[in-house]
């Protein structure tokens, strides 16, 4: 049976030494010393990573918390602002939960973040794993953060051959196990950092792994081969039209989509057939199809055909924006790629 006071010691040891330095984090050092890390910056952080890799959050973390400091300046941003500034990252909803969230803690906790995982569960948008993270790296609760990489740790320290999903309860119990008291913030992110730069989901590198003398996994050699998981359903494709039109003064044609479903609340092309909508073209012009869009969300991909006109005509739906605030950076990946088709010719480069 793996010692947890163990695991423990020669982890927070090898984090001493080879932590990830990141800009939302403490050093060990600089804990030690008394410096505590923002919750504002912890929580930002840890919404932006759900998803996504810590290489794509820097530069949206470095510009949002440039643009907006602290959780009171974020509550008081405009909604269209803070999703223009998140688009690209993708899954939208958390963008519109990071808005409602920030708001809640300038509003009702007098603008700082609760110190307890029951009082952050409380906050809109903010989930188990979330409030775990923000309670142990920010306020050194003793609380169990199991991410991916974690679940990855605990599958090959402890040998567990069931698979996932299932087996979450049996890996987060591991992980609950070893939660030290003293340090919680500091392992917490140890456990992720052995599990993405050691522990790895290909050519672990056990070698230089601190806890490659408990691990079952090692032991047994098939640590490359956990966690298991179940095989996923094929990925539904689904298909549609998106319209790009502008004005012969270069003005672009845009609508903001609903605030509920993909892509909710961003400004976009129109589009329809491929999100439960079947609305004609956004005004009678003469249309040319300029190519296709292939997107993977979560649960499906899809294969957008992209028509384009340029047209004094007066639209149905959205409203032309005027070039100079045109900005294509601020739209989701998938209309981004639609722009990419237009010719240039029409575009103005």
């Amino acid at each position: 049976m793996t010692d947890p006071a163990t695991v423990q010691a020669l982890l927070l040891a090898w984090y001493d030494r080879h932590h990830r330095i990141m800009p939302w984090r403490v050093s060990p050092a600089d804990r030690a010393a008394g410096m505590r890390a923002d919750p504002y910056r912890v929580w930002l952080s840890e919404v932006m990573l759900q998803q996504t890799t810590v290489a794509a959050v820097r530069d949206y973390f470095h510009r949002f918390t440039a643009r907006w400091p602290d959780v009171a300046a974020l509550a008081a941003a405009e909604d269209a602002e803070v999703m223009a500034e998140w688009a690209g990252l993708g899954y939208y909803a958390r963008a519109r939960n990071l808005l409602k969230c920030a708001r809640a803690v300038a509003g009702d906790h007098g603008g700082r973040f609760p110190d307890t995982h029951e009082e952050l569960l409380s906050l809109p948008g903010v989930g188990p794993y979330t409030a775990a993270a923000v309670a142990s790296i920010a306020f050194d609760r003793a609380e169990t953060v199991v991410d991916g990489n974690v679940e990855r740790v605990m599958a090959r320290l402890f040998r567990v051959e069931e698979p996932l999903p299932g087996a979450k309860p049996v890996l987060v119990a591991h992980a609950e196990r070893l939660t030290p008291a003293e340090r919680p913030g500091d392992y917490a992110q140890a456990v992720m950092d052995l599990g993405a730069t050691i522990c790895t989901p290909r050519k672990p590198a056990c070698a230089i792994c601190p806890l490659n003398a408990d691990c079952a996994a090692r032991a047994a050699g098939v640590q490359a081969d956990l966690p298991r998981k179940t095989p996923k359903a094929a990925k539904p494709v689904r298909e549609g039209l998106l319209w790009i039109a502008l004005r012969p003064d270069g003005a672009v044609l845009l609508e903001e989509r609903p605030q509920s479903g993909l892509l909710g609340g961003m400004a976009g092309f129109p589009t329809a057939g491929w999100d439960g909508t079947d609305a004609p073209a956004p005004l009678l012009a003469d249309w040319q199809r300029v190519g296709e869009v292939r997107h993977t969300f979560t649960h499906f991909h899809l294969v957008l055909q992209v028509l384009t006109t340029v047209t004094d005509a007066r639209p149905e739906r959205g409203a032309f924006l005027p070039r100079a605030a045109f900005r294509p950076a601020a739209l989701p990946t998938v209309m981004r790629k639609g722009w990419d088709l237009v010719p240039r010719d029409i575009t103005g480069g």
